[in-house]
């Protein structure tokens, strides 16, 4: 199992990843975002969502848990950090298996819920603006887009 990391220097350049990411992507992807409070991962999915042409401002899901945007493809943005001793099914596979694209942070409080085949993105804080991003393919298609883009 091939990882990738990659280093950004700043917000914009983690946008731009996920921004080129967000091209790549197809229905049913699900993308699980990990990394402690302020390491970026808002950052990414603001990316992600513009790169799937979603013209309205993204913002942290925390106390509504789900948001939907709409552009080229759905996106799904959850932020699971406030179920961490909840055990019952929301009906994230609808969101999983659905026409749009799922981001999924905190994804660690519900592993027991997500889809085998995805694409674990880790960022971690390397300084104020220095993040390493760790991207973990789960699966061939995820295999294949991940070589395609940072092979």
């Amino acid at each position: 199992m091939k990882n990738y990391e990659l280093i950004t220097y700043s917000p914009e350049e983690t946008w731009e990843i996920s921004y080129k990411l967000a091209e790549q992507l197809q229905p049913g992807d699900v993308l699980t975002l990990e990394g402690d409070l302020g390491a970026g991962k808002t950052t990414f999915t603001k990316g992600l969502a513009k790169g799937l042409g979603i013209t309205r401002t993204v913002n942290s899901p925390t106390f509504t848990i789900i948001k939907e945007y709409h552009g080229r493809l759905p996106l799904y943005h959850m932020d699971v950090y406030r179920l961490e001793n909840s055990c019952e099914d929301l009906g994230f596979d609808e969101y999983f298996e659905g026409e749009g694209v799922t981001v999924v942070e905190w994804s660690h409080l519900i592993e027991e819920q997500l889809p085998v085949n995805r694409l674990v993105i880790t960022i971690q804080n390397q300084g104020e603006t220095t993040r390493k991003i760790n991207v973990q393919p789960i699966g061939e298609r995820y295999h294949q887009l991940c070589e395609e883009l940072f092979g």
